[in-house]
């Protein structure tokens, strides 16, 4: 598999590694300097690429890989304000984009756990749901996708809540995000639901980049041949 990199920071890094392992190739790096690259690449010389940029970069990247016929994995989270604008252009195009906040197994499977208990938790008012996400100081966006995600999982299963805040809140129909930034942690998220006589908690934490960059050049494997906006729903069929 000829694969195109769409930014080159530790995940990208990682990404190239797994992607060697597995007997692919890294024919083109896309980097914040080097997007004259575009240039060269086509749908000829590219089987797919991945994309985990930052989060200004992100949208010309996905349009220019539909331009010229390419499948995109991307990853990088803060600009789904623009998922609109690339969903139509994805259809106009007939082209593919799988597009997940988080690319962990774990963190997938903590996905359909958070879900489940949203949707028990929904019959039990006296308690207040809040959330905690922890990354490395490097990350841009806050909250990270994955509590995005996890936040929306909440507020459609639990009909008492209407919205998150990135904030703590004391509001019964707001679910507050607490964002923190610690060097070196890859990512640690809690869901807590409190009440006056106890707490109840599910918590997932990474160790490494690895099970992230590795459900990346998996689902690029598999992808390939598909059409459309695609996810970890699709991958995993849940």
């Amino acid at each position: 598999m000829r694969i195109l990199l769409l930014g080159y920071g530790k995940m990208g890094k990682t990404i190239e590694s797994i992607a060697l392992e597995r007997g692919h190739t890294i024919d083109f790096i896309v980097d914040k300097d080097d997007h004259q690259l575009f240039d060269r690449i086509s749908g000829q010389n590219v089987d797919v690429a991945i994309e985990f940029s930052q989060p200004d970069a992100a949208l010309e990247n996905i349009l220019k890989c539909f331009d010229r016929g390419i499948p995109v994995v991307s990853g990088t989270t803060g600009w789904l304000d623009q998922f609109e604008k690339v969903k139509n252009s994805c259809e106009e195009k007939g082209g593919t984009l799988f597009y997940a906040s988080n690319y962990s197994l774990g963190v997938n499977i903590f996905f359909k756990v958070n879900q489940f208990l949203a949707k028990v938790m929904d019959k039990f008012p006296a308690y207040q749901v809040s959330m905690e996400e922890i990354h490395h100081t490097e990350k841009k966006d806050a909250p990270s996708g994955t509590a995005i995600t996890l936040a929306e999982g909440i507020i459609q299963e639990n009909k008492k809540i209407r919205k998150w805040v990135n904030r703590d809140t004391d509001a019964g129909e707001e679910l507050g995000i607490k964002s923190k930034r610690i060097n070196e942690v890859p990512g640690t998220h809690t869901v807590q639901y409190s009440s006056a006589v106890d707490d109840i908690e599910i918590k997932h934490t990474a160790h490494s980049r690895q099970g992230f960059a590795l459900g990346a050049v998996l689902v690029a494997e598999w992808v390939i041949d598909r059409k459309g906006i695609l996810g970890m729903d699709d991958f995993l069929n849940f």
